[in-house]
Formats: structure tokens, C-alpha cells, sequence
């Protein structure tokens, strides 16, 4: 629950899209925002958006001498971080067989050990305050996963399981932990925040690639909008009791409950063969 003091952000990722919505409504709120950008003319446009509440940071979250300085850039202007976002991510697209090595590497590297990164740099001074909260922007495919997808949704449902872990680490802290998962928003991801295997395997046609189909013909016509998304996530950390998890989107909604329902109609399904295997039995 806010006190209504005004708080300190570092907003990874904040350069557009829902980071960006989410640095204009903390504004509005009258809290200090710290984007961390890696475009120099994007990161300075940034930190002129609301002069005395604003500031711009250098900051790459796979390099971890970046993320550590700008966790003191931020302590430095603005005082204690109260809220980090973990927003910076890309989707990966390609059937699993297609992605090669370094690829996989890259995508977890940004979505997951960069978040990690970013995490580790913040708590010190959060734990010290005992005070703090981290936003995790995970993802409905974290929680449903779609072919040709699979690296992205894996990266999402690792970051659901850290943040779902230091939630229960971290509370007695007095530091809370939410996971977002978003459906589609109407934003730049699937565009520029979207790379796609170097390899393609022809029998993958009917299966993984027809989400290159999906994504393209959804682009720009996606059902979320960001800015009431980024609302949405400010109401939920301003409630007495915020969410260990929220989803954002009829669309999310759907997929996320076509999944965990068709999951739980199979568990009770098998019950019997899973209780089974008991030594007592």
C-alpha cells in the first residue's frame, strides 16, 4: 500500500511501449522515474519528459557494470529505489529444432539473467530500508505456451517462477514482489522487439511457423492498450494487498484459463496413477 509520499522508479526498458506508460503514469503521480535506455538520443528525450521527476540512464541489462551503475545513477538523484521494473525483453520465433545455441543464450540472457541482474543490484538497498516492491513484466505465454514460441515462453516461465520464489523470500523484508503477465498491447514488441531463428526446418510448416503468421497479421491490432495497462499496474500497487500476480487482458484471461483448466481436468484424470506410486501403498 502507498503512503502517498512520492517514490523512486528505475524502469528497465523504458525507452517505449509499456515502460514508457508506466514511467508517464508514475509522473503523473507525482513519483521520480529512472529509465533505463540504451539509445543515447531516446534516453535524453527521456529525461526531458518531466524535468525534476525524469531521468535518463545508460543501461544494458546483460552488462552487468551497466546495470550497477545505473542502480547508483538512480540512488544518486533520486534516493532509495522504492519500485523496479523488469520490463527490457524480445521474442525469440522458432520451432525449438531451429534455434541454435547462442540464440537460446541470447534470449535468456535478456529476459531472465538480465531481470536477475537487475534484482540482485536493488535489494541491498532495499533490504537496508526494508521497504521496496519489484515488478516482474512477464507474460501470458509464460503461463500458455504456443508453438514456435517455446524459447520466449520458456524465458517468461522462468521469470515467473524467481518472482513467484523471492515473493516468499523477501516478505518478511517488507519488500513485495508482483509478476505481470500481459496479453498483446498495442506497442512496438512484435515489430522491432521480435527476432526470428536463423534456421528453418520445412516440417515445422503447419506447427511453429504459423505463429510468424499470427503475429503478423495481429501486429498493430493487438487488444491491449499500454497506457491502461500501465494504470492498471499502478492501481494494483497502490491496493492494500497488491497481487503476487496479475494478468492484464481478456486475452490473457482466456489463455491462461484454457491452460491451467485443461491442465487441471488431466491431473484429476491421472489422480490415480499419481497417488499410486506411494511407498505406503
Amino acid at each position: 500500500m502507498h503512503d502517498n509520499s512520492p517514490r523512486c522508479w528505475l524502469i528497465t526498458g523504458a525507452g517505449s511501449g509499456l515502460g514508457r506508460a508506466l514511467a508517464q503514469v508514475a509522473f503523473a503521480c507525482g513519483d521520480r522515474v529512472a529509465g533505463g535506455i540504451r539509445d543515447p538520443d531516446v534516453r535524453e528525450e527521456f529525461g526531458d519528459l518531466a524535468p525534476g521527476q525524469s531521468l535518463g540512464v545508460e543501461l544494458d541489462v546483460t552488462n552487468s557494470a551497466a546495470v550497477e551503475r545505473a542502480v547508483a545513477e538512480t540512488e544518486s538523484t533520486f534516493g532509495g529505489i522504492d519500485v523496479l521494473v523488469n520490463n527490457a525483453g524480445y521474442q525469440l520465433i522458432g520451432a525449438i529444432e531451429e534455434l541454435d545455441s547462442q540464440e537460446l543464450r541470447d534470449q535468456f540472457e535478456v529476459n531472465v539473467f538480465g531481470a536477475l541482474a537487475m534484482i540482485r543490484a536493488v535489494l541491498p538497498g532495499m533490504r537496508a530500508r526494508r521497504r521496496g516492491q519489484i515488478i516482474n513484466i512477464t507474460s501470458v505465454s509464460g503461463l500458455a505456451t504456443w508453438a514456435g514460441t517455446g524459447a520466449y515462453c520458456a524465458s517468461k516461465f522462468a521469470l515467473e517462477a524467481i518472482g513467484g520464489t523471492l515473493a516468499e523470500e523477501l516478505a518478511p523484508l517488507g519488500i513485495g514482489v508482483m509478476n505481470v503477465a500481459p496479453g498483446g498491447l498495442r506497442t512496438r514488441f512484435t515489430g522491432r522487439s521480435t527476432r526470428r531463428a536463423s534456421r528453418r526446418i520445412d516440417d515445422y510448416a503447419v506447427s511453429a511457423h504459423v505463429s510468424e503468421q499470427i503475429i503478423a497479421d495481429g501486429r498493430g491490432r493487438e487488444p491491449g492498450d499500454p497506457l491502461r495497462a500501465a494504470q492498471a499496474i499502478m492501481t494494483a500497487l497502490n491496493s492494500k494487498t497488491p497481487p503476487a500476480h496479475l494478468l492484464l487482458g481478456a486475452d490473457a484471461l482466456y489463455y491462461h484459463g484454457r491452460k491451467a483448466g485443461a491442465m487441471q481436468a488431466e491431473i484429476a484424470r491421472w489422480a490415480p496413477l499419481s497417488v499410486g506410486i506411494s511407498a505406503e501403498g
